[in-house]
C-alpha cells in the first residue's frame, strides 16, 4: 500500500488479502449488500480524529425537521490535519481500486465537494429517521453507488441508541441494526430500496454522535433517474407524522426532479 493509504488507513485490514474475504460479505448482506469492517483506520488517526472532532456550533449545515435532528459539514481543510489526510486516502486511486474489486462496481468517483464526503454529528435527540439517498449527483449527473460510514464514538452504550438500521424494501421489518462504534465503518451499496436511518439518540451532554461520511458515484447508465432523498416513516410512527412524512417528501420531489429536469443546476449549488 502507498503511504497514502498507510499513514490513515489500517493496512492490516484494508489489503489485497482482504478482497475476496470482503467481496463475499458484501455480496451475501441482508438486507442489501453491505460490510462491517472494524479498526479501519490507523489507531492514532482514529485518537487524533475523535479528540478533535469539529464542534457541533462549527458545522456547516443544522438540519431540525419532523424527519431528521443532526448537523453536517465538509470542510475538511478547516478541520484537524488528520481529516484531510484521511479524506485523501478513501479518494485515492489504490482504495478506489480496492472498493471496486469488493462491491464489484467499476469506475467509483468519489466527489471534490459535500455530496462526496464530510462529517456528521448528531447532540442529545438527535435522529434521521429511515430513507433512501438521493440517486444521482445533480451537479455532476453521476449515479450514487455507495456510502462509507466512519463512526467516531468512544464507550458508545446501547442504551444510548442511535444504531444505524437497515431495513427490507418496503420499510415494514428492521432487519438489522449496527451499532455506531469506534473506528467501525461500514460500506452499503445504495439503491431506490435501501432504506436505512438512526432512532432518537439519549445521551449526555458532553456527548455526540460522531461519523465521517463519503458518497462514492459512477457514469450515468441508461435509466438510472434522478430523485432526492425519500423519507419513509417506520411502522410504529403515529399516524399524523406518517401523513405528515409522506405529503412532505412527495412535494418536496416533485420540486427537485423538476429543477433537475431543467437542468438548473445553479439552484443546487446555491441552496444545498
Amino acid at each position: 500500500m502507498t503511504n497514502t493509504i498507510a499513514t490513515a488507513l489500517n493496512t492490516d485490514v484494508i489489503n489485497d488479502n482482504s478482497i475476496a474475504r470482503f467481496r463475499e460479505e458484501f455480496s451475501k448482506g441482508k438486507p442489501y449488500k453491505h460490510i462491517i469492517i472494524d479498526n479501519f483506520l490507523q489507531e492514532d488517526v482514529a485518537d487524533a480524529l475523535y479528540k478533535n472532532f469539529p464542534k457541533v456550533t462549527e458545522l456547516r449545515k443544522h438540519y431540525k425537521g419532523i424527519n431528521e435532528n443532526k448537523s453536517e459539514g465538509s470542510s475538511f481543510e478547516e478541520y484537524d490535519s488528520r481529516f484531510p489526510i484521511v479524506l485523501e486516502a478513501i479518494k485515492s486511486k489504490e482504495f478506489t481500486h480496492w472498493l471496486e474489486q469488493v462491491v464489484q462496481i467499476d469506475n467509483l468517483l468519489l466527489p471534490d465537494d459535500h455530496r462526496g464526503a464530510g462529517v456528521h454529528q448528531g447532540r442529545n435527540s438527535s435522529f434521521l429517521d429511515v430513507h433512501v439517498d438521493f440517486s444521482v449527483h445533480p451537479i455532476l449527473n453521476m449515479h450514487r453507488r455507495l456510502n462509507l460510514l466512519i463512526f467516531l464514538n468512544k464507550n458508545w452504550k446501547e442504551e444510548y441508541g442511535g444504531l444505524l438500521e437497515l431495513w427490507n424494501e418496503d420499510v415494514t421489518v428492521l432487519e438489522k441494526e449496527v451499532m455506531p462504534s469506534y473506528n467501525r465503518a461500514v460500506i452499503f451499496e445504495t439503491t431506490d430500496t435501501s432504506y436505512h436511518g438512526y432512532d432518537v439518540i439519549t445521551i449526555p451532554e458532553d456527548e455526540t454522535r460522531k461519523s465521517i461520511y463519503s458518497y462514492y458515484y459512477s457514469p450515468l447508465a441508461p435509466g438510472v433517474k434522478y430523485h432526492d432523498t425519500i423519507f419513509k416513516p417506520r411502522p410504529s410512527d403515529s399516524l399524523v407524522k406518517k401523513t405528515q412524512t409522506n405529503a412532505k417528501e412527495l412535494v418536496k420531489n416533485g420540486i427537485k426532479k423538476t429543477i433537475q429536469k431543467l437542468g438548473l443546476k445553479g439552484i443546487f449549488e446555491r441552496f444545498e
